[in-house]
C-alpha cells in the first residue's frame, strides 16, 4: 500500500517537474499576436463558457451519478421493488448534464 501510494506520489512530482521545465525553460519560443484594431476576446470568451457550462456539469453528474447508482443498486438488492424509484432518481441525475449542453448552447447562440 505505501509503496503504491510513493509511487503515485513520484508520478505526480515527475509531471510537475518536466511541465514546469517546460513552460520555464522554453518560454522565449512563443510570441503574443500584435494588438488589432476593434479586436475583442469575446468569441473565444464565448467557447471557454460553454465548454465550462457543459464540461462542469458533466463532471458534477458524473459525481453524482455514482453516489445514486451506488446507493440505488444497493437499494435494489435489498428491495426489488424500488427499481422504477431508482430509475428516477438517475433520471434526475443524468438531467444535470441535459441542463449543462443546453447552457452551452445559450452560450453559444448569444
Amino acid at each position: 500500500m505505501m509503496s503504491a501510494n510513493r509511487e503515485q506520489i513520484s508520478i505526480i512530482l515527475l509531471t510537475v517537474a518536466i511541465t514546469s521545465s517546460i513552460l520555464f525553460l522554453y518560454n522565449n519560443s512563443v510570441y503574443a499576436q500584435a494588438e488589432t484594431e476593434g479586436a475583442s476576446d469575446a468569441g473565444s470568451s464565448k467557447l471557454i463558457g460553454a465548454g465550462m457550462a457543459f464540461g462542469l456539469a458533466a463532471a458534477g453528474s458524473g459525481i453524482g451519478l455514482g453516489f445514486v447508482g451506488a446507493a440505488g443498486l444497493a437499494a435494489i438488492s435489498d428491495n426489488p421493488k424500488m427499481q422504477s424509484r431508482v430509475f428516477i432518481f438517475v433520471g434526475m441525475v443524468e438531467s444535470i448534464a441535459i441542463y449543462g449542453i443546453v447552457m452551452m448552447f445559450i452560450i453559444l447562440g448569444q
